[in-house]
C-alpha cells in the first residue's frame, strides 16, 4: 500500500469512526443510555456490528468515545475571549456556560461525568486548562480568596453538582433560584469582593505582601529579611 493509499484508508477509518460516534450520541440524546446498544448504533450509523467492535473494542469503548465527543463539543463553547477587565464576571459567565451545556445535553452530560475515568479525556484536560488560566487571572488581579487548585475544584464541583442535582429533581421542583444560589455561593467562596491587590502584576502583589510581612509570625526574622529583599526587588521593577 502506498503512502497516499494509507492516508486515504486512515481518513476513511476516521470518518467511519466519527459517523458511529455521532449515531451513538444521537441515540443517547433521544432515548437514553440504555438505547445505546451496539446493534442499535450499527443500524443508526448504517454499518455492521463488527465495525463497532473493530473500532472501539466493545460498548464501553464506544461510550468512552461518545464522552470524549461530548467534552470536545463543550470545549468548543469555552473558546471565547475572556473579559480581563471583569475577571469575576468572566468566571460567572463561564460557570453559567458549563451549567447551560449540561442542562441542554442531560444524557450526554451524565455520561461525561458519571465515571471519573471519563475525565482522562484530552478535551476535558484542555477545558480544565482554560479554567485554570481564568483562575490565574483572578489570582494575579488580587481577586482570588483561596488557593488556585482549590478554586478550580470548587468551581468545577459546584457546576457539575448543580447540573446533576437539577436533572434528578422532578419538574415541579426545578427552581432556577437553586442554580443562581449555587453560583453565587461559589463566587463568594472563591473571590474577594474587592481585589486584594490594587495594582495587578508582580509589583502590586509584592507591595501588598511586603506591607503584611510585619503581621505574620510563620517566618523567622532571617526568612522575613530575605523575603523582604526579594519583594523590594519585584516592587522596584514596576
Amino acid at each position: 500500500m502506498t503512502a497516499v493509499e494509507s492516508d486515504t484508508a486512515a481518513l476513511g477509518r476516521e470518518q467511519l469512526r466519527q459517523r458511529i460516534i455521532e449515531a451513538a450520541a444521537g441515540l443517547l440524546a433521544r432515548e437514553g443510555r440504555d438505547a445505546v446498544t451496539t446493534r442499535a448504533v450499527a443500524v443508526a450509523a448504517g454499518v455492521q456490528p463488527p465495525a463497532i467492535y473493530r473500532l472501539f473494542g466493545d460498548k464501553d469503548g464506544l461510550l468512552d468515545a461518545v464522552a470524549e465527543h461530548g467534552f470536545a463539543r463543550f470545549l468548543e463553547t469555552k473558546h471565547t475571549a475572556p473579559d480581563s477587565r471583569h475577571p469575576v464576571e468572566d468566571l460567572r459567565a463561564g460557570w453559567d456556560l458549563a451549567v447551560e451545556f449540561g442542562l441542554a445535553n442531560p444524557a450526554l452530560y451524565t455520561l461525561m461525568y458519571s465515571e471519573p475515568a471519563k475525565e482522562t479525556s484530552a478535551a476535558f484536560k484542555v477545558g480544565m486548562e482554560i479554567l485554570m488560566s481564568r483562575i490565574r487571572r483572578l489570582a494575579v488581579g488580587g481577586w482570588l480568596r483561596v488557593d488556585e487548585e482549590l478554586a478550580v475544584t470548587l468551581i468545577h464541583a459546584t457546576a457539575r453538582g448543580a447540573v446533576l442535582t437539577w436533572l434528578t429533581l422532578p419538574e415541579s421542583r426545578r427552581d432556577p433560584a437553586l442554580l443562581t444560589t449555587l453560583r453565587e455561593s461559589m463566587i463568594a467562596a472563591v473571590t474577594n469582593q474587592e481585589p486584594a491587590v490594587q495594582d495587578s502584576g508582580p509589583a502590586g502583589a509584592a507591595r501588598a505582601l511586603r506591607a503584611a510581612l510585619p503581621e505574620q509570625t510563620t517566618l523567622s526574622s532571617a526568612e522575613q529579611h530575605l523575603l523582604k529583599e526579594w519583594l523590594d526587588r519585584l516592587a522596584a521593577d514596576a
